[in-house]
């Protein structure tokens, strides 16, 4: 009977429409459509890669062998299990044409390939010509293509000759689409593609050189993917045999899909923290509307359960609007723009509305409308009979009953449980969660101060003189005083907005200055042991060469860990995903720091030792005296861990992680890798030279390694700045909400001010100042928060130092302040115009 009471007032209620809560419409439509629009977007991607999965990989199923071709027996395994096998070999390598006689280099990433390539997909070249036809052999040269940006680089077009290694070939067309380049992940030069029987006489291959080869097969329909893959670890296990198949064609492309895209969404789940904000304060102003009829149906006989139902079904109904329209908005806007994100995409995307992320939106919506509605439906309680006596704007701050306190609590923690367990990174979430609670601790007391301090300033001697000034911190520090909505609204989605910016501001500072003066100028790589005396001698005998190191170089992968399968031991750590660098060397690296054990004597020729990298031993569980099992061009190697040393990768130098005594690779045949650092000109120099002299060794440029990189983090932080915008223009609606809140108090005091001789002029100077000053003290507490957000992810995320970064922190400031200007003159005029006499005397 009570909740059909309920239902009634709250139907007749809202027959006036839902001019009360366009602010809370607004807040929750924003970031729901936020945290819908980013989901769809994630979604669409994961299942436009599960779908093209096969054209993705280049095969139904992939066996990838690192520096070294499949044996006798793999091969016999795959062409059993397969309809058709097809040989991809890559590797790194140079290009080299002639540029009116002057040698002109280029970086590649090598594609070589059988006539069966590719086997899903199509290669789509220009000139459009088959793939076929372009590496045809004509006038004794076989064919090529290669991408766009290296036919320019090298100043070639189809039909001119270049070389790779020692041979000539012949460019028929360049590159413009491979099926199966998304796997390829983040190349360090544009792609090459030759047929693989024309790498004879390259001298790019021969022992020890670093390649990989991969098998893509075409399986009969029947195949059940996992059982071939369970038998083939289960035959080759110890090769070295990496397993891919359509179903996760690119492992590392889903996982940093799947991380960016809950990254965003926890954003987006910071900007439904400050729509809560926004809903709050609008249910607090909507019920503050209702003062009196709450009071009238409570000297009714109305009881106060009926009542809170009744306004808790109104506001149900609007939080369940505001979330249809939110998902209306996510789920329609990806569809709308897919024609212009799709083809720029590198991945393939199936946009369309998907259940699943408007289900977590929608999840997401309800649980914080809920949250921070309840907090202010709690009022309903606390109205007596008696308002109807008294100033319809009373103040009424009492804290919710602790069932209500209970249920606000119950339902705070499912959303931060329903947020870790579906975005994939419980650990970030929860330590997101506890940085957006904690900032808004920060905020509502820093509201607080701000109020406290400005009712003090304002009765000061130091405001003698200053009518404007006096005016804006009286009224910020008043009981109407919209200051903590302000404050909590805006100061949490710049704080997000300062975080980002410091965040990427480090990056970039990392990026641009710290790296280039410790790093390298160029990695050498495939030195053969006969060629590394002369490059030796060639790098020293060149000016501004300031230091060579050099190195064995090989690849092994970490098969079992005191006999037990790698994985089994110690988890997905990722040194055991794929193949690591191994070297060897007599005594320690110069410089190098024993943490724990000892190096083998020099000379040692007993059984196989190793020493490994600390700080990753650690994370794996290792410890002095194990046994790891590695697998160096398909032959196992047993080694006892005898020492940890410090590893240092951040100055993208020479690090291993694994380093074994001579003796355990005796025979193994290998390469050496050799770091250049240069100054100036010489950078050029050491270039030509070592190139021209030496054309199997290929040339990495640091520099440009750390471009390449830094595009994708810059991609990031864009796509990262794009959602955190959500989170601000859902402040600014809050703004707007809570100076429409206060529209009614701001009339009364201009028109007391205009009856006691106040211009416009000054009142409007008063109203501004009042916003400005809000607005400077949320960017001012954004600041700290935001540094110290910026400075947690440097630290512990990306384990990198961390520099306060003050122009980022001025302009958040001078941001909210014009925010908050803003949003107070939009609502100037009314107080502006009212009438001193109407409104004093509708006062008495």
């Amino acid at each position: 009977m009570r909740l059909a009471a309920a239902a009634r007032i709250a139907r007749r209620e809202l027959r006036g429409g839902v001019k009360g809560f366009r602010v809370l419409l607004a807040c929750l439509a924003i970031g729901v459509a936020s945290v819908a629009a980013v989901g769809s977007v994630r979604t669409s991607i994961e299942q436009g890669m599960a779908r093209e999965g096969a054209s993705l990989l280049g095969g139904d199923a992939e066996i990838e062998f690192t520096y070294r071709f499949a044996d006798e027996a793999e091969t016999e395994w795959m062409l059993a299990a397969a309809e058709t096998v097809s040989e991809v070999v890559e590797f790194r390598s140079m290009a080299t044409a002639d540029a009116d006689g002057e040698a002109v280099r280029g970086l590649t990433q090598l594609k070589a390939v059988d006539g069966a390539y590719p086997l899903y997909g199509a290669v789509e070249l220009q000139p459009p010509i088959s793939l076929e036809e372009a590496l045809s052999v004509r006038d004794g040269r076989p064919g090529a293509v290669m991408h766009p940006t290296l036919a320019e680089r090298l100043g070639i077009v189809p039909g001119d000759t270049f070389s790779l290694g020692a041979k000539e070939f012949r460019l028929s067309a360049t590159l413009e689409r491979e099926p199966d380049s998304a796997t390829a992940g983040i190349g360090l030069g544009p792609r090459t593609i030759v047929l693989s029987e024309d790498l004879e006489g390259t001298g790019l291959i021969s022992p020890g050189s670093l390649f990989s080869t991969k098998y893509r097969m075409v399986l009969p329909d029947s195949a059940d993917l996992g059982a071939l893959k369970s038998e083939a670890e289960e035959l080759f296990r110890d090769s070295g045999l990496r397993w891919l198949d359509s179903r996760n064609a690119s492992p590392g492309v889903s996982e940093f899909v799947a991380r960016v895209g809950a990254f965003l969404v926890l954003v987006g789940l910071a900007g439904l923290a400050v729509g809560g904000i926004g809903v709050s304060a609008a249910v607090k102003s909507y019920l503050e509307s209702k003062t009196e009829v709450i009071a009238t149906l409570k000297s009714l006989g109305a009881e106060r359960g009926t009542i809170f139902a009744a306004y808790l079904l109104q506001v149900g109904a609007m939080i369940a609007i505001g979330i249809a329209l939110g998902l209306l908005i996510g789920g329609v806007l990806p569809v709308a723009v897919a024609p212009l994100i799709e083809p720029v995409l590198p991945l393939p995307a199936d946009f369309g509305v998907h259940a699943r992320p408007l289900a977590e939106a929608a999840l997401y919506g309800a649980l914080t409308g809920s949250v921070f509605a309840l907090w202010s439906l709690s009022r309903t309680d606390n109205i007596s009979a008696a308002a109807l006596f008294r100033d319809m704007a009373e103040s009424n701050r009492s804290a919710p009953s602790l069932v209500l306190l209970i249920a606000i609590a119950a339902l705070a923690a499912a959303l931060v449980a329903c947020a870790a367990l579906l975005s994939g990174i419980p650990r970030l979430t929860l330590w997101a969660a506890g940085g957006i609670a904690g900032t808004l601790a920060v905020l509502a007391a820093a509201s607080y101060a701000v109020r406290w301090a400005a009712k003090r300033i304002a009765r000061t001697g130091l405001m003698r003189g200053l009518t404007t000034a006096r005016l804006a911190l009286g009224s910020i520090g008043g009981p109407a005083s919209e200051a903590t909505s302000v404050v909590l609204s805006l100061g949490l989605g710049l704080s997000v907005l300062a975080a980002i910016g410091q965040i990427a501001s480090n990056l970039n500072n990392a990026i641009a200055e710290d790296l280039p003066q410790n790093a390298p100028s160029f990695f050498f790589i495939d030195i053969q042991s006969d060629q590394l005396p002369q490059f030796q001698e060639l790098a020293d005998g060149i000016e501004g060469v300031t230091e060579v190191e050099s190195a064995p170089m090989l690849r092994g992968i970490i098969t079992r860990i005191n006999g037990v399968p790698a994985a089994e031991a110690a988890g997905e750590h990722w040194t055991l995903q794929g193949d690591r660098g191994v070297t060897y060397s007599d005594l320690p690296p110069e410089g190098a720091t024993i943490t724990e054990g000892e190096w083998w004597p020099e000379g040692y020729s007993g059984p196989p030792q190793v020493s490994f990298a600390d700080e990753e031993a650690r994370e794996l569980g290792l410890a002095i005296g194990d046994m790891l099992t590695i697998n160096i061009l398909g032959r196992d190697i047993e080694a006892e861990v005898s020492s940890f040393r410090v590893v240092d990768f951040r100055n993208a130098g020479i690090g291993f992680i694994l380093s074994l005594n001579p003796g355990a690779l005796a025979g193994a045949p290998h390469t050496h890798i050799a770091t250049v650092y240069a100054d100036g000109e010489a950078e050029q120099e050491i270039f030509r030279s070592a190139t021209s002299a030496f054309p199997n060794v290929t040339a990495i440029s640091v520099k440009e390694g750390i471009e390449r990189v830094a595009g994708v983090l810059s991609s990031l932080a864009a796509a990262i700045t794009y959602a955190s915008s959500a989170t601000l223009l859902t402040g600014f609606v809050v703004l707007i909400g809570a100076a429409a809140a206060g529209q009614r108090a701001r009339v009364f005091e201009s028109a007391v001010l205009k009856a006691v001789g106040a211009t416009r002029a000054r009142i409007l100077a008063g109203l501004a100042a009042r916003s400005a000053i809000l607005g400077a003290a949320s960017g001012l507490v954004a600041i700290v928060a935001g540094g110290v957000a910026g400075w947690a992810v440097m630290t512990f995320v990306m384990e990198s130092s961390f520099a306060f970064e003050p122009v980022s922190a001025v302009s958040i400031v001078f941001g909210g302040a014009t925010a908050s200007l803003v949003a107070g003159l939009v609502f100037a005029m009314g107080p502006l115009n009212a009438s001193p006499s109407r409104v004093l005397r509708a006062k008495e």
